[in-house]
């Protein structure tokens, strides 16, 4: 029996699930334990506005098992639409805590993705911190789309090694895109696609302290910590989003959800 679905809110036609950290630990673990394939978007303004441009990617969105509200824009938007047990499912500390909850199951994690030797560096760390963790394997995908061999090699991985869930370290949207494409290919249950989780857990780049986080301004930090990549991607699609999330609230404009 699948398990029950959660409710959601539309978030310039992204149906966000009305989520907080204990309610999708347990809808994963519901899904883990009926074996209920399915991929979760951790989602913040960055993925909302990827979406808005781009039919297909919104489309993905609106396919998945569970779209996490990954920053507090989300969250704050959960609120306003009367659902005020939300609260934000940031893709670190979900990593760490579905690793909390499953490390004593049989539960099998995979991970993939993150530069040459990221994903294995991980792995040992999650081991570490997580001893009785099932880690499954690991694998480093090129910066580019596989090729049919390379797919071919993955599949052949997964099947086996046999993870119940993969973690998959890319960037949004082209993580959200490889889940969508390839969770009914491979032999799994769950992937959730967390991005720089993996450079975080392994020290790679620096969290934002919790009280930033709250806060709702992660972006500047990160923006400052990496402007060259960062500043054109946050000072582009936060002034819009603000724009766009006025004209919904405002009923100017309507973002139906397309499913």
């Amino acid at each position: 029996m699948p398990p029950p679905k959660i409710k959601r809110f539309n978030v310039l036609g992204v149906g966000v699930n009305a989520l907080n950290m204990e309610s999708a630990l347990t809808a994963i673990r519901n899904a883990l334990q009926s074996k209920a394939k399915g991929y979760v978007c951790v989602t913040g303004v960055h993925g909302i506005s990827e979406a808005q441009s781009d039919p297909e990617f919104r489309d993905i969105l609106n396919s998945a098992f569970l779209i996490t509200p990954d920053g507090m824009p989300l969250v704050w938007l959960g609120w306003h639409h009367g659902h005020h047990n939300v609260d934000r499912v940031y893709g670190p500390d979900l990593m760490l805590e579905v690793c909390a909850d499953t490390a004593d199951t049989p539960f099998r994690h995979f991970f993939y993705g993150g530069n040459t030797g990221v994903a294995e560096d991980l792995a040992t760390r999650l081991k570490e911190r997580f001893p009785e963790l099932k880690v499954a394997g690991t694998y480093t995908p090129p910066f580019r789309p596989l090729t049919d061999g390379e797919s071919d090699e993955l599949r052949a991985i997964i099947a086996e090694s046999r993870p119940d869930i993969i973690w998959i370290g890319l960037s949004t949207p082209k993580q959200e895109r490889f889940m969508s494409e390839y969770l009914p290919r491979l032999r799994t249950t769950i992937m959730v696609g967390v991005g720089a989780a993996f450079d975080f857990h392994t020290g790679r780049v620096r969290q934002a302290p919790r009280w930033i986080q709250r806060s709702g301004l992660e972006w500047f930090y990160r923006t400052l910590c990496d402007p060259r990549r960062l500043g054109p991607r946050y000072f582009r699609n936060n002034p819009l989003f603000i724009i766009r999330i006025f004209a919904q609230l405002c009923r100017i404009k309507k973002y139906p959800l397309d499913s």
